[in-house]
């Protein structure tokens, strides 16, 4: 099996954020892939209009690559809302793995599961992008159980995104049919884990991790182990973390 990873808004350099995944997971005998996003401007700049469905769309080129090899999805943050349409309708995505993510349902975009105002974290710009809003404690919140290198590198990687991104429903919606599992990250100042625990009612299963917003970043070993763990089809039962 393969893991195909998708990340969160407003970030850029796909392959940069899953970094610290691929030697913990090359342990395991996994080989990942992570995606870049259109709306994120990673492929067609974010104020060329790339939308939802153009980030579904780059996950299942990547998945087309290799179709005869089944394929793990792992959506963080935003990227919950990308793997439910990407993995709609597709009989190679054995499992969805949601981190601190999105779930939505038929007719839910991301901005109306998170409600009328914009969150403290974007700035909507006439551009029709948003960026990350430099006012307010972007480390503090995001990336806390971060060591300063990660800290660093994040930072830099953050830039503008589609707005039309967060307007759009899911053309299908993967966790009706396929199996999903959802990371609660219990240290998370910035998804409240309340609120992801909301969204983990719609997976097949939930395990908590003693995290950040980005345990791939501070954790990356805990998160392999879930996945190995899904992979092998045993039960996780992580807890560990900060």
């Amino acid at each position: 099996m393969r893991v195909v990873f998708v990340h969160g808004a407003c970030a850029q350099d796909a392959a940069w954020w899953w970094h610290r995944m691929v030697e913990p997971l090359a342990a395991l005998g996994l080989e990942s892939r992570s995606v870049e996003l259109p709306s994120c401007g990673e492929r067609a700049g974010a104020a060329s209009g790339a939308d939802l469905h153009a980030d579904a769309d780059a996950v299942r080129a990547v998945l087309d690559e290799e179709p005869e090899r089944p394929a793990l999805l792992c959506g963080h943050s935003y990227g919950g809302m990308v793997i439910t349409d990407a993995a709609a309708g597709r009989d190679d995505v054995d499992h969805l793995l949601y981190v601190s993510a999105v779930v939505p349902d038929t007719d839910e975009s991301l901005a109306s599961l998170a409600g009328p105002e914009p969150a403290p974290w974007v700035v909507p710009r006439d551009d029709g992008t948003i960026v990350p809003n430099t006012a307010v404690d972007l480390r503090g919140a995001f990336l806390h159980d971060c060591d300063e290198e990660a800290a660093a590198g994040a930072l830099r990687r953050w830039g503008p995104q589609s707005q039309a991104a967060f307007a759009q429903v899911p053309r299908g919606i993967a966790w009706h049919k396929t199996p999903s599992t959802y990371v609660v990250c219990t240290e998370d100042r910035a998804t409240s884990p309340a609120g992801q625990r909301e969204f983990a009612r719609r997976a097949s299963r939930r395990l908590d991790l003693q995290t950040g917003h980005h345990p791939f970043l501070s954790h990356p070993a805990l998160l392999a182990e879930v996945i190995g763990e899904i992979v092998g089809g045993g039960d996780a039962q992580v807890s560990g973390g900060a």
